[in-house]
């Protein structure tokens, strides 16, 4: 670790010699924004006034730190129910950002706000509001307690402290306990998770009322969302005064608690590989694509002869390149039929927004052209900026091929997977044509026969157990998973109690995330 100044708003896309952990912490907060609906940066202010108040009400370094991280990941499990929320409610990014501001403790205002929910599907939104009223609390707890286990289990590989990761679990709790998933009341929820509720709310309010609206917000849900003591020390003090900078990102460097760490660029995969599985999670068809992607792109890379950096390099920028997919609802990416002019546009923009992600933060900005020009082609027919091939590095080209074979040879909703002969005889027609390079079309099928059998699973898996995982993790029943294996019901059951019990998951968000960590998906 250096302790060296970091390097902020340079704008340059070169190597950096050390990278600061909590850029790359930025890139996955900003995701997590796409992925809600949220005002972009919305993470990064959220963390830089939970932190502002955690030094008013007079927390030491180490508790502010604490407040520092979960307040910029406090939505790290924000994709874990991504399909099941798409399938239910039409749009999963526009019911996050209803169910963030929704405040159950206070029925004239639950009931206005129940009257405008699923808005964004008219032609659907007696349905979509109907669902959403007739859902348990059983099922609301279910769902909450998948998004606590996707932050459980990434947590500590993005190297927050415990307490932190205690802090992520406790994001849809309340203060007088019609929270979820564990209903803690008052003092029972920690006070940085506490904190960061009410930076969070005082960031969403301000956002159509402004400052002086957001207090008013806050000083409503005190007592029954908030902590009204925690509101109360808002109130007091000029805590809005952090957020008047001109770059919140870099604000937000300057307030990080304690010594910064750094890594070399080599050691920022593991940060990467976390912030795929959150992506990945986004579609039940997508489960380990990005892993498939920098597999493939990397042994491709590493056949043509790329020296180690460009690997690294390649491969980070792989595990990335669909950052941008959280931006667009998973209703269209699990939708079985044909996308319509409108949904394809918004299919486009993936990459727009994966540019902007790694763009805005300099520890990830050497990643932006490769990751970002996943779908350009040589003769200029691709998105989103639709450059040719004389813009086109080497490890964009290998990547475009990778990201190509690896979808071709995965299932989507509206075909089985190609064998990896169709897929390739298909690759190559698009080299030929002239819209993928041929080198690289040529070494990435090459890469593809170099996958070996595995012989041993994780946590002591038998090869049918992966089989139930793997159908499990995509969302099927268990009726469905007895169809496909044909076996019963009851079978697939206790299939089910076993990789439960082996791997410590228990929702289907965690066991997809335990499934991609360990490179079972894609099968």
């Amino acid at each position: 670790m250096s302790g060296s100044s970091p390097r902020l708003g340079t704008g340059s896309d070169d190597p950096p010699a050390a990278i600061r952990v909590t850029e790359v912490l930025a890139a996955l907060s900003l995701t997590t924004d796409l992925a809600t609906g949220a005002p972009f940066e919305k993470g990064l202010a959220t963390c830089l006034l939970a932190t502002a108040l955690a030094q008013r009400i007079g927390l030491d370094q180490a508790d502010r730190r604490v407040v520092f991280h979960a307040a910029l990941l406090g939505a790290v499990g924000c994709t874990s129910r991504a399909s099941e929320n798409a399938a239910a409610f039409a749009d999963d990014i526009a019911f996050q950002q209803a169910y963030h501001v929704l405040d159950r403790g206070d029925a004239p205002v639950f009931a206005a706000q129940l009257e405008q929910f699923g808005s964004w599907a008219p032609g659907d939104q007696p349905l979509v509001r109907e669902r959403f009223v007739k859902a348990t609390p059983a099922q609301r707890t279910t769902a909450v307690r998948s998004v606590c286990e996707v932050s459980r289990a990434l947590g500590p590989r993005l190297g927050l402290p415990d307490a932190a990761v205690v802090a992520l679990t406790e994001v849809k709790e309340r203060w007088d306990g019609l929270g979820a998933p564990e209903r803690l009341r008052g003092e029972e929820i920690s006070l940085p998770g506490r904190i960061v509720h009410v930076a969070e709310q005082a960031v969403l309010a301000a956002v159509g009322r402004g400052r002086r609206g957001a207090e008013d917000e806050l000083r409503r849900r005190a007592g029954g969302h908030l902590d009204p003591e925690v509101v109360n020390s808002f109130a007091a003090g000029e805590v809005w005064d952090c957020l008047d900078v001109p770059d919140v990102l870099a604000a937000v460097m300057h307030a990080e608690p304690g010594v910064p760490l750094y890594i070399r660029p080599a050691e920022r995969m593991e940060l990467c590989l976390a912030l795929a599985v959150v992506v990945d999670l986004k579609g039940r068809w997508l489960l380990g694509h990005s892993s498939h992607v920098a597999d493939l792109a990397y042994g491709a890379a590493r056949l043509s002869g790329m020296d180690a950096a460009e690997l690294d390099t390649l491969r980070a920028a792989a595990l990335l390149h669909d950052i941008g997919r959280t931006a667009v609802s998973s209703a269209i990416w699990d939708r079985p039929g044909p996308l319509g002019p409108g949904d394809w546009e918004r299919v486009r923009l993936h990459t727009y927004w994966t540019d902007r992600v790694l763009q805005r933060c300099p520890g990830l900005a050497d990643l932006r052209e490769i990751a970002a020009g996943h779908h350009e082609r040589l003769d200029g027919s691709g998105y989103h900026r639709g450059v040719g091939g004389h813009d086109l590095s080497r490890s964009a080209r290998i990547l475009a091929a990778a990201d190509v074979f690896a979808a071709l040879t995965e299932p989507r909703p509206h075909r089985i997977a190609f064998s990896p002969d169709d897929a390739a005889q298909m690759l190559i027609a698009e080299a030929t044509a002239g819209r993928l390079d041929m080198a690289a079309c040529a070494a990435v099928v090459e890469a593809a026969g170099l996958r070996k059998p595995r012989t041993e699973f994780p946590c002591g898996l038998t090869e049918r157990e992966v089989e139930v995982l793997r159908l499990a993790a995509r969302g099927l029943s268990n009726r469905l998973i007895a169809e496909e294996l044909v076996v019963s019901e009851r079978t697939v059951g206790h299939h089910l109690a076993h990789i439960y019990d082996k791997t410590g998951r228990r929702t289907r968000a965690g066991a997809a995330v335990f499934a991609m960590e360990h490179g079972l998906l894609p099968d």
